[in-house]
Parts: C-alpha cells; sequence; structure tokens
C-alpha cells in the first residue's frame, strides 16, 4: 500500500479516501484503525526487506505519525497509541539506524545529555507518563538527527514524501469541518476557541493545519502539485489556512507564514543565471495567487469573527481591550513567558543536572502545575547545562544548513521546514510529531532531480519517404 501512495496515480482518489477517514471518525474509530494497521501490514514486506535506501522506511514512518493528531480526536487508544508520534518515531528511527548507514553522530550526543534526567526527580511527584510525555520528543529529535542526517534523498522523493504527510491532515480537516457548530452558535472570544478545532487541543489542530498550508505551498512552489490540479490545489490551501484561522490558536498559521516567507527569500535573492541553471520556477505566477487565498481566508474569518481575529494577532485578550491588564509579552504569548522564566529560574538554581524529566511544573514558582510549551526552558530546567549543550547542537545543525545546497528552492525549502520546526518547539514544545518529522527532513541530503531529456525527432531522409517501387 505505501507504495501505491508514493507513486500517487490516483491523486484525487488518495484525497477523498483520507477526507473519508476524516469524516467516519467522527461516528466511530474502528475505519480509521482499520486503515492504519492495513497500512502498516501491507507496507512491512517493503520495509522488511534490504534496502539501499531509507527512503521506503521514512515515506511509511511520516505517513503513519501524520495520523498521530487524528487518531487522537476519534479516541483510538489503545489499539492506535495516544501518543502514537513518539512510539513510531522512535522505533522507526531505532530500526533505521541498525539497517542503514548513519552519520548523524551529534544525534548520539543529544541522547548523552538527555540520560541523567531519567534518574532525577527533585520533586518526588514525577510519573513514568510525565516522563513519556516530556522526554520522548526530544529523544525522538536526538533519534532523528542520528539516523536522517545526510540520507540522499532526489527532489522528487523529499516531494512524495511531503505529499505523504498531507494526507491525514485532511483527514483532521474534514473531521473539524463536521464538528464546527453553526457560526451564529459560537461566542467568539479573545483566546483559542476549542468550538472551532473539532472539540481538541486548538493548538495541536492550528499546528497542523499550518502544517499543511505550509507542505501544500511547497508541492506547488516546486511545481509538484498535490492534487494534480493548480485549482483545486489552491482550494484545498484555502480550506487549510481557513479552518487554522477559525482556531485562534495563532502559533501553526504564523509557523507556516514563516516558512512560506524563508522559501521565497531564497527563491528572490537568486541571480538569473541560477534561474536558468536550476529551472527555478517563476515566483510571481505562484505567489500572487497564493497571496490572495492567504488574505481571503484571513478576511473572511476576520469578518465572521466580527473583527475579533484581528485583534486576536495583535495580541490583544479581553483584559487588555477593557482595560484591566496591561499589553506584555506575558499576555502576547498567553502565559508562555512566564512558564519560560519560571523554567530559567530553575535552571539557575539547578545549573548541572537539572530538577529531572518532568519535574519542572512541579517546582516551579510561577504557573505551578502547567506544562512547558518551550521546549528551550524546560530542556533547560530539567537537564540542566547538559539540555544547553543539546540545544546549542541542535541549533549548529541548523546553522550548517546555510552552507549547504546550491539549488535555492531546495536549500530554501529545507531551511524553512528546519526554522518551523524550531519555532514550534517555542509554542508547543516537542510534544508532537511535527518538530521531529520537520527535523529530519530538513538534514536529509537532496539532490535536485535530473529532469528527463527531450526526445529528439529523427528527421526522415527523402530517400525514406519515397514509395515502395513495385
Amino acid at each position: 500500500m505505501i507504495k501505491s501512495l508514493i507513486q500517487n496515480k490516483y491523486p484525487l482518489v488518495w484525497i477523498i479516501l483520507h477526507l473519508i477517514l476524516g469524516f467516519t471518525a467522527t461516528i466511530t474509530p474502528y475505519v480509521l484503525i482499520a486503515w492504519f494497521y492495513f497500512v502498516i501490514l501491507s507496507s512491512l514486506s517493503h520495509v522488511l526487506k534490504k534496502n539501499k535506501s531509507p527512503f521506503i522506511l521514512i515515506s511509511l514512518l511520516l505517513y503513519l505519525v501524520s495520523f498521530e493528531l487524528l487518531s487522537r480526536m476519534a479516541r483510538t487508544s489503545p489499539f492506535i497509541p495516544y501518543e502514537l508520534g513518539k512510539y513510531l518515531l522512535a522505533a522507526g528511527a531505532i530500526w533505521g539506524i541498525f539497517n542503514f548507514k548513519t552519520r548523524g553522530y551529534s544525534g548520539i550526543v543529544m541522547l548523552v545529555c538527555l540520560l541523567p534526567s531519567l534518574f532525577i526527580d527533585l520533586s518526588g511527584q514525577v510519573q513514568r507518563s510525565d516522563v513519556v510525555f516530556n522526554l520522548l520528543g526530544a529523544v525522538n529529535v536526538a533519534l532523528v538527527c542520528w539516523f536522517f542526517y545526510k540520507q540522499n534523498f532526489s527532489s522528487e522523493e523529499l516531494g512524495k514524501v511531503v505529499r505523504l504527510m498531507v494526507y491525514p491532515i485532511l483527514g483532521i480537516l474534514s473531521y473539524t469541518f463536521i464538528k464546527t457548530p453553526d457560526f451564529e452558535e459560537v461566542e467568539f472570544v479573545l483566546g483559542a476557541n476549542v468550538d472551532l478545532s473539532g472539540g481538541f487541543g486548538s493548538n495541536q489542530v492550528s499546528t497542523l493545519f499550518g502544517l499543511g498550508t505550509l507542505l501544500v505551498f511547497i508541492l506547488i512552489i516546486s511545481r509538484q502539485t498535490f492534487s494534480g490540479n493548480f485549482i483545486l490545489d489552491i482550494a484545498i490551501l484555502f480550506a487549510l489556512s481557513f479552518q487554522g484561522l477559525l482556531t485562534f490558536s495563532r502559533g501553526g498559521m504564523i509557523g507556516a507564514v514563516l516558512g512560506v516567507m524563508i522559501i521565497l527569500f531564497f527563491l528572490r535573492r537568486a541571480s538569473p543565471l541560477v534561474r536558468r541553471k536550476y529551472h527555478l520556477p517563476n515566483v510571481g505566477k505562484y505567489v500572487i495567487p497564493l497571496i490572495l487565498v492567504g488574505i481571503l481566508s484571513f478576511v473572511v474569518v476576520d469578518q465572521i469573527t466580527n473583527g475579533l481575529l484581528s485583534l486576536r494577532y495583535q495580541g490583544e485578550t479581553m483584559g487588555t481591550i477593557q482595560g484591566s491588564k496591561v499589553k506584555t509579552l506575558n499576555t502576547i504569548s498567553t502565559g508562555r513567558f512566564d512558564i519560560f522564566m519560571g523554567d530559567v529560574n530553575l535552571w539557575l538554581d539547578h545549573f548541572v543536572f537539572g530538577v529531572g524529566a518532568g519535574a519542572s511544573r512541579f517546582l516551579r514558582e510561577s504557573l505551578t502545575g502547567t506544562i512547558a510549551h518551550v521546549e528551550l526552558s524546560r530542556l533547560l530546567a530539567e537537564s540542566g547545562f547538559l539540555g544547553l549543550i543539546y540545544f546549542v547542537i541542535l541549533s549548529w545543525l541548523g546553522v550548517k544548513l546555510f552552507r549547504g545546497q546550491s539549488n535555492p528552492l531546495i536549500k530554501g525549502i529545507l531551511i524553512a521546514l528546519y526554522i518551523v520546526a524550531m519555532y514550534t518547539t517555542f509554542h508547543a514544545a516537542m510534544r508532537t510529531y511535527v518538530t521531529p518529522s520537520l527535523l529530519g527532513l530538513s538534514l536529509l541530503a537532496v539532490k535536485t532531480s535530473k529532469k528527463p531529456k527531450p526526445k529528439v525527432r529523427k528527421k526522415h531522409s527523402l530517400k525514406a519517404l519515397e514509395p515502395i517501387a513495385s
């Protein structure tokens, strides 16, 4: 099945299938469960046999983990684990490390940096679920840095993996659309709206819609259409951005805009010679329709919410509008800044090894009991100086991306994936599959696919054209 999905001979069929999966998930979880295990069982033979390239494994892995949020929404646990992305990414990356050549040795150092926090608990309240929830995301990032680093992919293969990651997001789109009540019944406020995110965590839903928006844009700008039809791709882009804006959770949509701007930056600064060499797309041809889609979706949602969307993206709250609160970095970040500073203070008190995995929320003076939304501060508080080393290594891997890749489009895409992955850690930590997946893709050694040379028609001689004498 994974090969059929990769080949994408019938894109409309796959799009409709995944929309149906989201629709049926609003009624019963068993259709989604059946599809999930059918894909696994029908693809195992391709994964288990010896392959020179990890392309099939990575394709299957990133397709399956992209069902993480939809499976949570459909309540498929324990058949599909609640922490699907964390378990599956860890298992797949470990399998890849033992079966393929790997050069990401910095990932090993990152793993070592996390080990001491497993044996420390200064709060005395950490349970096993707390460790999994807080630490396994960082472990996955280290594993993908080890496994994905410099694996050889063509730009066409990268596009195929990106397409696979979009399909399950379409399931979330249809699920959310069905679950969204009539707008007249919704009381819009200056805060994240659970009612308009399918009854689930709006931050996670917004993150996935932002990711889907960015990935579809990548396919369009690299001329690997998602559906096979440009107009339909634009419609899907509008639907993803529209639903993402409706959640009123800003992180995911800001991430999408950030990724798009990075790709366009590298395309715009390419010289005419480089443009011709790599057959770069005409930016205006693609960007103008996409910008119009973004503006249209924002304007429509802003009108539906009576202007509250604009205020939300300006960092306003009901308190700041009424004058009972002053707009500060903490109110703009919805409390994340106070959590960040609380974790930093814990780090200063326990500089070397930190307070232990999952313990910071019990010991923090500000917003005690609230889980960290910023991975950097969590790493510092719970892993101490080793957490800082972990983050420095991760940052250095990103810096190296600026020195590689001569193709501006591929360079822009890889850097956009990396920066969006890192940005996500500052509003959703490493609790979803988004950060490790995008980081892994950004570390691949992607080469420009060689376009087949046009066939030259042979000129027939006049003699060959003469009728045969009878």
